[in-house]
């Protein structure tokens, strides 16, 4: 078996005590900016296996985390992942605008990219292994109704959306707790991948305009490998609204509180 020069170059270099460790999204510079506005809560909305969650817990964030993945087999790994950590616990439901059931399609074997949307020929074209094989009736819930259940009074909630052109429903469900949502994370896609799914510039600005959310970061996503076109972001906004860490709260506000 052929060994590749970037395999050699890491072995050498662990030889030395020194691990080069490949950059995540979701990693440690999303941790810190979860530290610096206080988050205690994340709502990992579409978590598949847990790999989101997952990648918090190695850059060390220690709140609370509450997943919610439809599929019964993806599920069964997540809860598997969950099951030892106190503060993370699972619900199996798909979040919309509506609570009730919905038809999701399957991607390849149960895969991140399935969705509530139907997926447009230039997804499948770039990632043909999400194409869909099937599809499975789920329980839906909207944001509002399940919020007092997963929430505490107090407790700072970054929603985290892997939904695959689902985004806008998603939020459109959390109703009066909207001004509650202290941040997100949300794919944003650069051209049309499920049909009826909003794009970057729309999604941007119901963050920020509708939600009040400040933008703080931006990752790459799927790119197309034949003509390398990205075409898919992850966007994370915060709220600055409130105090963070360290900051001094004017003498004439804190008269007035």
């Amino acid at each position: 078996m052929t060994t590749t020069l970037p395999r050699l170059v890491h072995r050498g270099l662990r030889r030395l005590g020194i691990d080069v460790v490949r950059h995540r999204p979701g990693g440690h510079d999303l941790v810190r900016l979860l530290a610096r506005y206080e988050i205690d809560l994340v709502l990992d909305v579409g978590a598949h296996r847990g790999d989101f969650g997952a990648r918090l817990r190695e850059a060390g964030y220690r709140g609370r985390i509450v997943s919610f993945e439809p599929l019964r087999r993806p599920r069964a790994e997540l809860r598997h992942r969950a099951a030892l950590d106190d503060n993370w616990s699972v619900l199996p439901y798909a979040l919309g605008d509506h609570s009730g059931t919905a038809t999701l399609n399957i991607s390849g074997t149960d895969g991140p990219a399935s969705s509530l949307l139907p997926m447009l020929p230039r997804h499948r074209a770039a990632a043909p292994r999400s194409a869909y094989t099937g599809d499975v009736i789920v329980e839906t819930r909207r944001l509002d109704e399940v919020w007092e259940q997963v929430t505490a009074p107090g407790e700072r909630v970054f929603v985290q959306l892997d939904v695959q052109g689902y985004e806008a429903q998603v939020l459109g469900g959390a109703g009066r707790f909207a001004d509650e949502i202290c941040g997100v994370r949300i794919g944003t896609p650069l051209v049309p991948l499920f049909e009826g799914g909003r794009l970057f510039d729309d999604l941007l600005a119901l963050t920020r305009e509708e939600l009040g959310l400040t933008l703080m970061s931006l990752e790459p996503g799927l790119t197309d490998p034949r003509e390398g076109r990205m075409l898919r972001c992850d966007l994370v906004l915060l709220r600055e609204d409130a105090p963070v860490p360290g900051e001094q709260v004017p003498a004439q506000a804190a008269a007035v509180g």
